[in-house]
């Protein structure tokens, strides 16, 4: 159930004094209605992350132009068409073939949108995700100089779903360090390292995390439907 307008504000007061300047809070409003988002709006907060094409396209249209969206879920090639006029960044880049078709997209809207790389790092199989070695293959290869619509920010991942605290840590440091090689593979605008969510942020902030993705610690437990 969605929070209180009153919880969603004092939820956000409260993470955000816990989180670094240097750390960039996406407040995942994914399931939630548009007047939670309203009501995180009016509190200041601009940046904002769904995983579902069709509800970020709604909500965008409805709401105030200058929120920074982000595609935080798993993205079918068939769907960048939908979000690449407004979309600001794409988390969860898993192959080439996206990476293909988001150039496709950004330059027919002539533009260029920041993605990250998403690498697969938890236990699960499930998630999805380059592994290091394939992820080294292709930055490597410098094959994305072929994608001018296309700017490469970072990396994200997610931790195994694990009550063990030293499994999620070492999984984020070992993030940090692919990103920390990748970085010397790039240039500055590889800056951006997306790890981390309501239960595990601050962990992921100590082992080098820039960019936060948080929902239910804000909006309420998420509503299914």
């Amino acid at each position: 159930m969605t929070a209180s307008d009153k919880e969603i504000t004092d939820n956000l007061a409260e993470i955000k004094a816990t989180i670094p300047p240097h750390v960039t809070l996406v407040a995942v409003s994914k399931t939630h209605p548009s007047e939670a988002i309203e009501v995180a709006y009016r509190a200041g907060h601009r940046v904002f992350g769904e995983n579902k094409v069709q509800e970020m396209e709604v909500k965008a249209t409805i709401l105030a132009k200058d929120i920074q969206w982000h595609l935080i879920g798993h993205l079918q090639s068939n769907k960048v068409k939908y979000i690449a006029p407004f979309v600001t960044l794409i988390h969860a880049v898993d192959s080439e073939k996206l990476l293909e078709e988001i150039q496709k997209r950004a330059a027919a809207n002539n533009r260029v949108i920041d993605v990250l790389l998403q690498v697969h790092i938890a236990a699960e199989e499930t998630k999805f995700g380059f592994d290091a070695a394939e992820l080294n293959e292709f930055l490597a290869s410098k094959r994305w100089n072929n994608l001018p619509n296309v700017r490469l920010r970072g990396l994200m991942g997610m931790a195994t779903f694990t009550n063990e605290d030293s499994q999620v840590r070492s999984e984020f440091r070992g993030l940090k360090s692919i990103f920390d090689a990748s970085k010397i593979l790039l240039n500055n605008d590889f800056d951006t390292l997306s790890m981390g969510m309501s239960g595990d942020y601050q962990i992921a902030i100590e082992e080098g995390s820039t960019m936060v993705r948080i929902g239910s610690s804000i909006f309420g437990a998420r509503e299914y439907r």
